[in-house]
């Protein structure tokens, strides 16, 4: 069946330390690796594979401008239109559109609120990706999107011309506002909140579904990574653990609930 518009259909980890990404991720998550070569004869890129699927990419850049982060790829039909959309409406544009060979065309944009995304139209070649990286429910595969904004009036709107992102239920969060439960047609894919305080980065932050929180935030401390927050319950019964990984990106893990 076609491809959802708006859903997440991939996951990079932008860092200048390969080697221990690779380890980290592996002993954590249970990713394996292959690499793709560069079509110029550089760097090649490297897979994370689940149960022998590429669900992300691991690029090595030691000056990125963000520093090392997790960036999501979000599916579109149009992304010249899409990033013409979103400079419009006050976004700015970090790279292409570009082509891609056998992969397809891409953009790396911020949105008005200064959060980086990717988006992506991928090659028919490439086959059904929406079915492989996203995935409540299947282990090491992402579980939860979740967006860090500086104004949810504003940014819900924007992700709703944007992806086509919905938001029909709510939790109240105190102060905070509200934590927004966004839905692409059927699928919910995360929820977007505003941040708690000004030194608060905006950001998504990509929860990825271990067999255990609680031991994989001990590997997160004895790999040299650094507990931000939990592990802790939330609604559904699910355990999460946010975390920084020993290169210095921000991450989520998941465990429990319904899977």
């Amino acid at each position: 069946m076609p491809s959802a518009y708006g859903l997440p259909i991939w996951y990079e980890l932008i860092t200048g330390d390969v080697a221990t990404a690779k380890a980290f991720y592996s002993a954590i998550v249970g990713w394996t690796t292959s690499e793709f070569p560069s079509p110029d004869g550089g760097m090649p890129y490297t897979i994370w594979n689940a149960d022998g699927v590429g669900v992300g990419g691991l690029l090595e850049m030691a000056d990125a401008p963000a520093g090392p982060g997790w960036f999501g790829y979000f599916h579109v039909a149009d992304v010249e239109a899409k990033v013409a959309a979103n400079r419009a409406a006050g976004g700015a544009t970090h790279f292409g559109p570009i082509d891609v060979a056998n992969v397809g065309r891409i953009a790396l944009i911020a949105d008005p609120q200064g959060v980086p995304l990717y988006l992506m139209t991928p090659d028919p070649a490439m086959g059904d990706q929406d079915s492989t990286a996203f995935s409540t429910t299947l282990p090491m595969r992402c579980a939860w999107n979740e967006l860090t904004t500086l104004d949810t009036t504003t940014a819900l709107p924007f992700y709703g011309d944007l992806l086509g992102l919905v938001s029909t239920e709510s939790m109240s969060m105190g102060p905070m506002g509200d934590y927004l439960f966004l839905e692409v047609g059927e699928t919910q894919i995360g929820a977007m909140m505003n941040r708690s305080a000004p030194e608060q980065p905006v950001k998504w932050t990509f929860y990825f579904r271990v067999a255990d929180v609680d031991t994989a935030a001990e590997q997160v401390a004895a790999a040299g990574g650094t507990i931000i927050m939990g592990p802790m319950e939330v609604p559904g019964g699910e355990r999460i653990v946010i975390a920084l990984d020993p290169t210095g990106a921000s991450v989520g893990f998941v465990s429990g609930g319904g899977q």
